[in-house]
């Protein structure tokens, strides 16, 4: 294994820890293996309350990033229904309820359909999209409002795992592309159903081909990182 030429390394990233975090840590532990500073990049950010796959790709391989970017990816999400949060997540707390009692498991998938397909989406405030050069969650978190253009994003399915009528939590399966937020999907479902919904847990459970079943345990990563023949940067 020879990180300068490069590798593909997908991991599963753990609860609590930003992309940008996990990768650093990965880095750190390359290097030292190898013996030299590790070029490495990640294809498509996870939040920090996410898990699930996050791919790395080290030395020539960054190049494919790219088009690591593109590939399909899916999710299983669990949402709350009848309130909101300001960042659709559990990184805030809930800011306003909302009539349940109409919501039914019928109306939820007939709802659903309307977001399969290409769709326009607006991302959350709290993202790191950019405005005049800054990310849009600086503005939210110095008190300032923020307006976000829709994009154009492609959903490919969605799939009720369950629905618990008493705590009002929908868990869901969600095949979708590049760019997709599933904290606006929340968002606008409970828009949809006259009500507010926001996520309380997300994990990424496919990129592509790769299974989150296939990824280097991210808690783990040393141990792995010693089975492997890791060649010196000075070979």
């Amino acid at each position: 294994m020879n990180f300068k030429e490069g590798v593909i390394i997908p991991i599963d990233k753990p609860y609590g820890i930003t992309s940008f975090k996990a990768l650093a840590h990965v880095r750190y532990l390359c290097s030292q293996a190898q013996g030299g500073r590790v070029k490495i990049g990640h294809a498509g950010t996870l939040d920090p309350l996410a898990t699930g796959v996050l791919i790395l790709a080290t030395g020539k391989m960054t190049k494919q990033i790219e088009n690591l970017q593109t590939h399909t990816k899916e999710y299983v999400a669990t949402m709350q229904l009848g309130a909101t949060t300001p960042s659709y997540d559990m990184e805030h707390e809930e800011n306003e309820k909302f009539p349940t009692e109409h919501i039914t498991r019928e109306l939820i998938e007939e709802k659903l359909q309307h977001f399969v397909g290409d769709i326009e989406q607006i991302p959350p405030t709290y993202s790191a999209v950019k405005v005049n050069g800054q990310r849009a969650f600086d503005y939210r978190r110095r008190g300032d409002d923020v307006v976000l253009k829709p994009k154009k994003i492609r959903i490919d399915e969605i799939e009720i795992i369950s629905f618990d009528v008493e705590k009002m939590q929908l868990t869901m399966r969600i095949v979708c592309g590049k760019g997709t937020y599933i904290r606006a999907l929340a968002r606008d479902l409970g828009r949809t159903l006259s009500s507010g919904a926001y996520l309380t847990a997300l994990r990424r459970t496919k990129v592509g081909e790769i299974k989150v079943e296939k990824c280097v345990n991210y808690d783990h990563f040393q141990e792995w990182l010693n089975q492997q023949n890791i060649e010196n940067i000075d070979k």
